[in-house]
């Protein structure tokens, strides 16, 4: 699982996820792309999983880049735990995706490998997502 080698602060508040993604929000290295459309705390297993559907489907064929890290650990309390004592210990890790930001890139494969590659990548995510090309994504920046 991706999880980072070292941290500053071993524990995080839980933040906010309002607005649109201002980084990562086009396509720098492959040719097609898959676009959240919803905010959400993606996991490192959700983002393994996803990566492991889309490999598996091009037949280790092409290439594929993962444009998002799981950088903030998610604390949990044990079960059946009085309140009160603190703040639990960190049980995963989490990246924060907003609206508009590219998750996964690929290239070396066909557009109709691409697309279906990402959808099945998709359906292993927890939230919507859209298949997105490079050229579409320079085009709607200029107008």
């Amino acid at each position: 699982m991706l999880m980072p080698k070292r941290v500053k602060f071993r524990r995080v508040q839980r933040g906010r996820l309002t607005g649109k993604a201002l980084r990562g929000n086009k396509i720098s290295n492959g040719a097609f792309g898959l676009v959240a459309l919803e905010p959400a705390w993606i996991t490192s297993n959700q983002i393994e999983a996803a990566r492991i559907a889309m490999t598996r489907y091009v037949k280790r064929g092409g290439q594929v880049w993962i444009k998002i890290f799981p950088d903030k650990p998610i604390t949990e309390k044990p079960a059946e735990t009085r309140m009160g004592s603190g703040k639990g210990s960190p049980e995963y890790w989490v990246a924060v995706v907003k609206p508009g930001r590219v998750m996964f890139e690929m290239d070396g494969v066909t557009e109709e490998q691409a697309k279906e590659a990402m959808r099945l990548a998709a359906n292993k995510l927890p939230i919507k997502c859209k298949f997105a090309r490079k050229a579409d994504l320079e085009n709607s920046e200029e107008v």
